[in-house]
């Protein structure tokens, strides 16, 4: 009873916490536990039972193979149990989701036990996640002519599973919480210094917003205990930057629904809502749990006589409530006539997007991943019986525009839609179903991959998926306790699922902690890709990626697919010349300006970015499409020029093969298959027959950007503007400054080169800033500390190659050494260069930050409250965001520079090269207008 007497133990650690017994994984454990159940005298049975009963998580965990193979005995009659009859034992089966217990179900539903077997039967059409084994067992016993397999194989094909699901309800009170003001981060909602517990809900739980706002949260439930609790980001956006199902399961532990009695801390269906609505990846991960978000729009823009917004003093928009949604406010969601309305039935607002026909059917199954199993088990069914599907889900909403052409993504989704009909042409706003080519997984939210794998009782990688890769970036910093406990465990879950992983279970190869998305930038070898990646900077310069929530990569890598609109997309084009001491780092920042200056507004949020990058390779091409998470984008594509595109695809080639030199080649012939790809590309390319991605010259777009390169004279920061008197203006990516505005005066405290926006060029530029240095002083004195972690491994190893390396070693006080990896988290810093490991470090702000209250400046794309570093009490930090050179220099000279100190700095070193394409940009006025 070993297994047993130490999760008493943690069950009382964990009471110290004030938590709940830990939900049980462990099949051991559970063997152990129905051991004291069956031994009637035994004191600690009552117990046993209520963990056998309530505490055992269902799927493919190994808990749950056992267990159900405890209450396959019971039905069947093999083993008494006086608390858990044949008909309970059915019961807990049906809550048990699939895997382990879809068998079981089949197995007593297939037999010649008549009676059981209907009962079985009528267990099993309420389930839908059934993998091909599963169905292919039914169709067998269908065809040998089995009477119950006949039977629910005709209540599959009916959908009875979905259609005997209550209704959402007509109306929905709620009572109103403001998390905050301004945007609301899914940092508030899931801080990433608390990842490593994301995979514990309850303890998790506990990091959402604050202790005092949970009890403000149960004490409105305590006052209306009739309404649901809408969260809000009042003047704002709700859960920006990052996907993070964690942030979506915490609100959704405090504010939602229980999803099983049976299963502890898996709630449902939250409630979410900002002034500017829902980010586009936490839209997409509130739907996933059968959730609500809401487009409020409680504050406009003031307008004068002539209809232009008022502006304030410091040139920005005034704003006026249209209604209050002050905390304790009652108010009804009209789901029948879409509408929000106040207490006394007056109409508010226009809801229709938060009830379309396909987000109603996520709410009815409580979740989005089990309409695309159940619609997949109808189709599969009705194909069996020989009969046509009964229409019970929502029709594809197919868009087809006579005599108008198709923007990139457009011909993307058309390329890779599955189940539209034959030969129709979508434009945006349809909805799709496509194949997805790559997926990745990150570590800190890799472990609820996992869970959500095996809560859908997947055990392998679809076939569909032509790569997918997870990897350890957002834990390479420290290699503490919390990351050896985790970290080994999610690596060996994914690698025997199918996934290329960053550290090999076995040992072989040396562990890589290379940044998630420059892996994935380099195995994406195809222009018409899709990508679905667990992390908000999932946006590759080759084919179009969307960061996702942990949900829905585990659903692309069971299904290799995912459902969503075609999003509408705005055009970026460039004009002017790029004047050669700017980096392309300032062009991403002025693209933001400008886009705002001529637009008025965010013209990006929630659409597509179709960024006419010409004669940039892939690796600086992602410094733009990296940064459209920041500019609230759904996702971003590069149009690349032909030969541009071939050289990207060479380099691709050559980093997967020093992949499989290394060993991380997998059993499937995987990285082969993806060089095979990246050959059969180019030869389409160089052939004439299929050239590089390009819209069609008749494409309609909802805006049109031209960004002026003579106008990007000097570096440009991204500014939090912490002090901003309107709360909702700080820490937005909108506040972009001139280096001239702060005078030369302006403290930093720390510099950090790494993560995603930086590439081999920007390692060589600080490399050649610190020798130019070198020749002009004699020496080079940091006045403030440096951080520099490279993206990748293979960056290391080309810089050694070239002698960069060592001289970034010279001016280092730490270099990584991933022998002796480090155990705890700095907290301080000397003015000295830090060579840390690849990885996402200062810029995950999980494990690695900068001292309290300090001002940081950083290629990062993090600039968050609390991200990168949090406030001290006499200061707030703040973290602005900025051009390698810059940071680099900023940290040498203990202050932002001015622009003159600048221009002399990088004189003679060569910055990123670009031309914009020479075709002109369309001259339609757009949608927008």
């Amino acid at each position: 009873m070993s297994a047993y007497s130490d999760y008493l133990a943690e069950i009382k650690d964990r009471e110290n916490q004030g938590l709940a017994p830990k939900p049980i994984d462990d099949g051991s454990l559970v063997s152990e536990i129905i051991t004291l159940i069956e031994d009637t005298g035994n004191e600690q049975r009552a117990d046993a039972l209520k963990f056998f009963i309530y505490n055992t998580l269902p799927g493919t965990t190994s808990a749950a193979g056992v267990k159900a193979d405890f209450l396959k005995k019971i039905v069947l009659g093999e083993t008494v149990v006086p608390e858990i009859t044949p008909s309970f034992a059915l019961e807990l089966l049906s809550h048990m989701k699939g895997g382990p217990s879809v068998r079981v179900l089949l197995d007593i539903a297939l037999s010649d036990a008549s009676p059981l077997a209907k009962q079985a039967g009528e267990v099993l059409k309420t389930q839908v996640f059934l993998y091909d084994a599963d169905m292919f067992r039914l169709r067998d016993a269908y065809k040998a002519g089995n009477a119950v397999a006949k039977d629910v194989l005709e209540s599959y094909a009916k959908a009875e599973f979905f259609t005997k699901l209550p209704d959402v309800e007509d109306e929905i009170k709620v009572v109103t919480f403001i998390a905050a003001e301004g945007d609301i981060s899914t940092d508030l909602l899931s801080p990433g210094n608390q990842a490593h517990s994301r995979s514990d809900r309850e303890l998790h739980g506990q990091c959402m917003i604050s202790p005092e706002a949970q009890k403000e949260i149960v004490a409105l439930q305590k006052q209306h205990p009739d309404a649901r609790v809408m969260m809000i980001a009042e003047k704002g956006t709700m859960g920006v930057g990052s996907s993070r199902m964690s942030g979506v399961n915490n609100v959704a532990l405090w504010t939602g629904k229980q999803a099983s009695p049976y299963v502890p801390f898996v709630n449902f269906a939250p409630i979410v809502a900002g002034t500017n609505g829902i980010s586009p990846i936490f839209a997409t991960t509130v739907d996933v749990t059968g959730g609500i978000g809401i487009n409020l729009k409680n504050w406009v823009r003031k307008t004068d006589a002539d209809g232009k917004p008022v502006l304030n003093a410091d040139g920005n928009p005034v704003l006026e409530q249209k209604y209050s949604v002050e905390t304790g406010t009652i108010l009804t969601i009209d789901v029948k006539e879409k509408q929000l309305r106040d207490e006394a039935g007056k109409a508010l607002v226009d809801i229709s997007a938060a009830f379309t026909p396909q987000k109603m059917e996520f709410m009815k199954a409580g979740s989005s991943y089990a309409i695309v199993f159940g619609k997949k088990l109808q189709t599969f069914a009705a194909q069996t019986l020989g009969v046509e599907a009964t229409p019970v889900f929502a029709p594809n909403k197919e868009i087809a525009i006579d005599g108008q052409g198709l923007t990139a993504v457009e011909k993307i989704f058309n390329r890779n839609a599955v189940g539209v009909t034959p030969g129709k042409v979508l434009h945006a706003g349809s909805d799709v179903r496509v194949k997805v080519n790559i997926v990745g997984s990150q570590d800190t939210t890799g472990l609820m991959t996992a869970q959500e794998l095996e809560a859908m009782a997947a055990t392998v990688i679809s076939p569909l998926v032509d790569g997918a890769y997870q990897s350890g970036c957002h834990t390479a910093s420290v290699w503490d306790k919390k990351a050896q406990a985790n970290i080994p465990k999610l690596m060996k879950f994914m690698n025997d699922f199918g996934l290329i992983t960053a550290r090999d279970p076995k040992g072989v190869y040396h562990p890589m902690t290379d940044v998630i998305h420059k892996v994935l930038n380099d195995i994406t070898v195809d222009d018409w890709a899709i990508i679905i990646g667990g992390d908000s900077h999932t946006r590759m310069s080759k084919g179009v990626a969307f960061g996702a929530d942990s949900g829905t990569v585990a659903l692309a890598l069971a299904t290799g697919e995912a459902t969503m609109p075609i999003p509408q997309s705005v055009k970026v084009t460039f004009k002017g010349t790029m004047k050669p001491y700017m980096d392309f780092r300032d062009v991403v920042h002025a693209t933001q300006a400008q886009m705002l200056k001529q637009c008025g507004d965010n013209v990006f949020q929630g659409r597509i970015i179709e960024v006419h990058i010409g004669t940039l390779l892939a690796d600086q091409a992602f410094t733009f499409t990296d940064w459209t998470a920041e500019m609230k984008a759904k996702a971003s594509i590069c149009i690349s020029q032909d030969e541009t595109l071939i050289e990207s695809l060479e380099i691709a080639k050559s980093r997967i093969q020093i992949m499989i030199d290394k060993g991380m080649e997998n059993a499937a012939g995987t990285l082969k298959g993806l060089i095979a790809k990246a050959d059969k590309r180019i030869a389409e390319i160089r052939s004439g027959e299929n050239p590089a991605l390009a819209p069609d010259d008749n494409a309609k777009y909802f805006a049109e950007v031209v960004v002026d390169l003579d106008l990007i004279d000097e570096p440009m920061i991204a500014d939090p503007d912490v002090n901003n008197p309107d709360v909702s203006k700080r820490y937005t990516h909108d506040t972009i400054r001139p280096v001239s505005y702060y005078g030369g005066t302006k403290k930093v405290d720390l510099g950090f080169v790494g993560s995603c926006m930086v590439h081999k060029g920007d390692m060589k530029i600080v490399a050649q800033m610190l020798k130019n240095l070198e020749k002009a002083q004699g020496k080079v004195e940091f006045q403030a500390p440096l951080v520099v972690a490279a993206p990748t491994y293979n960056i290391i190893d080309e810089l050694k190659t070239e002698g960069d390396w060592e001289v970034l070693e010279r001016y280092s006080g730490f270099e990584f050494n991933d022998q002796h990896p480090k155990a705890t988290a700095r907290t301080e810093y000397e003015n000295v260069l830090y060579l840390e490991r690849p990885g996402c470090n200062l810029c995950m702000g999980n494990q690695e930050k900068a001292e309290k209250g300090d001002t940081v400046l950083a290629t990062s794309t993090r600039l968050f409250q609390g991200r990168v570093v949090e406030d001290s009490k006499d200061k707030k930090g703040e973290s602005l965001l900025a051009s390698t050179p810059v940071v680099v220099l900023s940290a040498i000279l203990g202050r932002m520079p001015t622009k003159d100190e600048y221009k002399a700095a990088v004189e003679g070193i060569e910055l990123t090269k670009f031309t914009p394409p020479k075709t002109a940009p369309l001259g339609s006025m757009s949608v927008h207008y």
